[in-house]
């Protein structure tokens, strides 16, 4: 099946590749030469829409987007809807020091990443899936893999940060592992 993901980024496209495995044929925005997408809504869940929405009225295939975002309890759930460009940059190494240092004196860093897949079918039928997992965010960086916040954020139950588990273990127990087995049951349930 052939499926369109709303995306440039290439660890995302990775990661779904290797979720959905070799029954599903995945093109990111590249492989469709198109445009970045603004994300322009004020919630995960808007931005989500938005890029799929998008793709859907301009292709008319079976297409998904997603939009994460990592949200701190000390920080009032910052930096949310802005987690890609927290510090203004879209780097994220900037964006991980501008965390850690507002976390400097703060005990609780009890967080969660959240993600929110946007599906429209062949037929323009949209479908939403969430994925959360729970944790906390690390005194300072701890592991090689992964990509974005993944250094400093340690899933509730393990020792490990997401930068320091494999690719494979990751998308078993990850916030986008967890929309995406939705979105997979999904598929495979028609």
């Amino acid at each position: 099946m052939e499926l369109i993901f709303a995306t440039y980024n290439p660890h995302k496209l990775s990661e779904i590749r290797d979720a959905l495995g070799p029954r599903y044929t995945l093109q990111g925005l590249g492989d469709l030469n198109e445009k970045e997408i603004p994300e322009t809504g004020s919630t995960i869940e808007e931005n989500s829409l938005i890029k799929a929405e998008y793709i859907f009225k301009k292709y008319q295939k079976a297409c998904f987007s997603d939009d994460t975002g990592l949200e701190v309890s000390a920080l009032n759930n910052e930096p949310g809807v802005f987690s890609a460009r927290y510090a203004g940059t879209g780097h994220s190494v900037d964006n991980i020091d501008l965390l850690l240092s507002n976390l400097i004196d703060q005990k609780d860093r009890k967080a969660q990443f959240k993600t929110i897949i946007t599906y429209f079918d062949e037929n323009g039928r949209k479908f939403v899936f969430e994925g959360l997992v729970h944790g906390k965010i690390v005194l300072e960086k701890e592991g090689f893999e992964g990509f974005g916040y993944d250094p400093i954020f340690q899933p509730n139950g393990f020792k490990e940060t997401f930068a320091e588990m494999s690719l494979s273990q990751k998308n078993k127990i990850s916030h986008r592992g967890i929309a995406l087995k939705k979105l997979l049951a999904h598929l495979t349930s028609r």
